[in-house]
């Protein structure tokens, strides 16, 4: 999808103008506050690209910056740090707004009667009240859904078919006979999920010091027989020339980059065990000045054309909650869906448990560092 015309761009300024509030709700009063052309967001890869905002900064002749960061828990840090009094929204995986931002009082909630409307449009596991949207007591709405997916591993199926990668799942993480032929993705936090699921455990509990040292023992032999380590750029190519059959962590996120530039064998696999899934909440930070605009964008990105872009934003193709609109499902092309294993996403979905926080992370984490050093 190009961005917004130029002529659509100017209708919105021109009526936006002469109306008492803008199509977004933003009123002439909060436009005449301090902060009325500044917007700062905290956010993973996406959000930052020029193809969401720089139309966004036209339409609303702000001045936005947006920085990404590579886990969620650098970015609670820096709000904890004391940058809540910089960045008015912060995106983040799904169980975070909800166990830890909102506690802490790092965000702030959202009018529900302005936007849970919105989630009325999108698919239908989003359907209001969206647990992970929600305050634990369903009082409050905590951030707006956008990108979501399946995150496990990736295959080539003319090694590895779909049904056996899905049926084996993190069994052949365990099989001696696919020593030199995977490959790991630099991907810290999911892959102290993924050696969990491996070693048999649940990531998503506090663990004994047997389950500790059963951990650190699959780690050591994970990346013991893994043949490279990488960053996604560097599992895909070495899926599709064949120097690998197969990387942990990825997922459809991973695999659709190098699905749409047509190489179809690539797929990202949710086995039928143990299969996790994640989601994006951006949320209203509780910055003691915020702009007027935060809100605002929140309601921009909603918009079918835009949550196309949001979507297939460069360098990352996800598929996004508002393709549950007519409207913004028909934006996206059949090779699109197909980038995005449109075929089998709700089926993988609807297996797969939620993304959430390993209690005693550092402890695992550091276990799996002295496992990189041993390799």
């Amino acid at each position: 999808m190009n961005p917004m015309s130029r002529r659509s761009m100017m209708k919105l300024l021109g009526a936006g103008a002469l109306a008492a509030a803008t199509p977004f709700g933003l009123s002439r009063q909060a436009l005449a506050a301090g902060r009325e052309k500044n917007l700062n967001i905290l956010c993973w890869e996406g959000y930052n690209s020029a193809d969401v905002l720089d139309p966004y900064r036209k339409l609303r002749g702000a001045d936005v910056k947006a920085e990404s960061a590579t886990n969620d828990p650098t970015m609670i840090n820096r709000l904890r740090a004391g940058e809540n009094k910089i960045w008015d929204l912060i995106n983040v995986n799904n169980p975070w707004a909800r166990k830890i931002l909102w506690p802490e009082h790092l965000i702030k909630p959202l009018d529900r009667a302005k936007f849970e409307p919105y989630f009325d449009k999108m698919l239908p596991i989003f359907k209001p009240p969206y647990s992970w949207a929600m305050s634990d007591d369903g009082q409050d709405l905590l951030g707006m859904v956008q990108r979501f997916g399946p995150f496990n591993f990736v295959v080539n199926t003319d090694k590895i078919s779909r049904k056996m990668a899905e049926q084996e799942g993190w069994d052949l993480w365990n099989d001696k006979a696919m020593n030199g032929r995977y490959g790991i993705q630099e991907s810290d936090d999911w892959n102290v999920f993924d050696i969990f699921l491996i070693a048999g455990i649940d990531p998503f509990k506090m663990h004994t010091d047997a389950e500790l040292q059963t951990f650190s023992e699959t780690a050591v032999k994970v990346f013991k027989g893994a043949k490279l380590v990488g960053d996604v750029a560097a599992m895909n190519q070495a899926l599709v020339t064949g120097e690998i059959d197969c990387y942990l962590s990825g997922g459809t996120y991973t695999a659709s980059l190098a699905r749409a530039e047509g190489y179809d064998n690539i797929r990202a696999i949710s086995p039928l065990k143990g299969a996790v899934m994640w989601v994006e909440v951006t949320s209203l930070v509780n910055n003691p000045t915020p702009s007027p605009l935060a809100e605002d964008f929140l309601a921009y990105v909603q918009q079918p054309q835009v949550a196309r872009q949001v979507a297939f934003a460069e360098g990352t193709y996800n598929p996004v909650a508002q393709m549950g609109n007519p409207e913004c499902l028909k934006l996206f092309s059949k090779d699109d869906l197909n980038a995005i294993q449109w075929d089998s996403l709700e089926e993988e979905m609807s297996r797969s448990m939620a993304y959430d926080i390993v209690p005693d992370y550092e402890k695992a984490h550091d276990l799996m560092t002295e496992a990189k050093r041993q390799r």
